[in-house]
């Protein structure tokens, strides 16, 4: 996420993906000028990145216990696809 701008870096993923549905709402209205839009679109992709990497994050987080044939209890990687 390095390469984002500092005030999207700092959002929670609940707020980007709240204005990153502002922005695509904004977008489908078709409404303003074209040069804000192509901001605007700029702008929903980072917000989109962020929120990929933010969920990447939380998969990577997410854990799962284990129950071993011989009951022995270990934690292995969530398999979420």
């Amino acid at each position: 996420m390095a390469d984002l701008p500092p005030d999207i870096a700092a959002l929670s993923f609940e707020d980007a993906l709240a204005e990153l549905d502002r922005i695509v709402r904004q977008l489908e209205e078709g409404r303003g000028k074209l040069d804000d839009a192509i901001v605007a679109y700029e702008r929903g992709a980072q917000l989109k990145q962020h929120c990929a990497a933010k969920l990447e994050e939380a998969r990577a987080k997410v854990d799962r216990i284990v129950l071993g044939p011989d009951g022995s209890v270990t934690i292995a990687p969530a398999d979420i696809t």
